[in-house]
């Protein structure tokens, strides 16, 4: 296995123009797999919301959604840099909640990592997180937790008003403390600068080349079948493989064909013993 990376490796990575290849978890199996892959880090992303658990937004999402699925993620993954990805309301209130729920994913998780969504506006929380010596990752552009105020799932800073903003929320970011800064849906034009502009290391989901890329785990594999965003690069088609597997089940069950002999476990005493013990309770 691997040496698991930590912030000083990807300080050294964006220094060295080496790209940082990381997915999307939100369970023991998929995160097992992917460590055994060579992913550089792992996010428990809110989206767990919506690509787990059926959610229409990643607003639902409790503390104790992600706190359970990162918890899952490290178990399968114990060699990987796991970023827990804080909720809608953990870190909104106050900059002291926003502590306590940082700390929560440390503690209860073990997560090496939290990211929080928003710029500017989060500035203050960013810097109390870090300053309570916990790792933080931004995440700028477009923010799904607050999509209702950008008018949808939309892409950002494809104006220079836009993206002007999303600049300034990049140096907000950093000066905040930041360690690491996750772009979203940002024209590459824009992400390119920012990553030019910042010390620190900046990754993109569908925000073009950059220090590294994220996906949805989902998405890549070809899980999640309500909408495919534009970004993404579909590497399997595992809902077909698991919708053929099961209709091939069923057709198996109805056709008497399963379960087969190599599918059941034989009597060890002998098979008189069985049925004087079946006429005992016939009677």
């Amino acid at each position: 296995m691997a040496k698991k990376k930590n912030i000083l490796d990807f300080r050294k990575m964006k220094k060295q123009g080496e790209q940082v290849a990381w997915v999307t978890a939100y369970d023991f199996p998929t995160a097992s797999f992917a460590e055994q892959a060579g992913m550089d880090m792992l996010l428990v992303g809110d989206s767990l919301g919506m690509v787990v658990l059926g959610y229409q937004s990643t607003v639902p999402v409790t503390m104790e959604d992600c706190l359970r699925h990162c918890q899952a993620v490290r178990r399968g993954a114990p060699g990987t840099f796991v970023v827990g990805d804080m909720p809608f309301l953990s870190y909104q209130i106050s900059d002291e909640d926003a502590v306590r729920n940082a700390g929560r994913f440390v503690k209860e998780a073990e997560v090496d990592c939290i990211k929080l969504e928003g710029g500017v506006r989060v500035a203050t929380r960013i810097k109390a997180i870090a300053d309570a010596g916990i790792l933080v990752m931004g995440h700028i552009g477009l923010t799904p937790q607050s999509s209702g105020q950008l008018g949808g799932h939309k892409a950002q800073g494809r104006d220079t008003a836009s993206a002007r903003a999303v600049i300034e929320d990049a140096l907000a970011v950093q000066a905040a403390g930041a360690a690491l800064l996750l772009v979203e849906a940002v024209p590459p034009e824009v992400t390119a600068f920012i990553a030019k502009l910042l010390m620190i290391p900046v990754y993109s989901i569908g925000a073009g080349p950059c220090d590294g890329q994220l996906l949805i785990s989902a998405d890549l594999l070809g899980k999640f079948e309500a909408f495919t965003p534009k970004f993404v690069k579909k590497y399997a088609n595992v809902a077909e493989v698991e919708t053929d597997a099961f209709k091939a089940y069923i057709a198996d069950v109805r056709a008497g064909r399963f379960p087969g002999e190599e599918h059941v476990y034989r009597v060890i005493d002998p098979l008189e013993e069985f049925e004087k013990l079946f006429r005992e309770f016939a009677k």
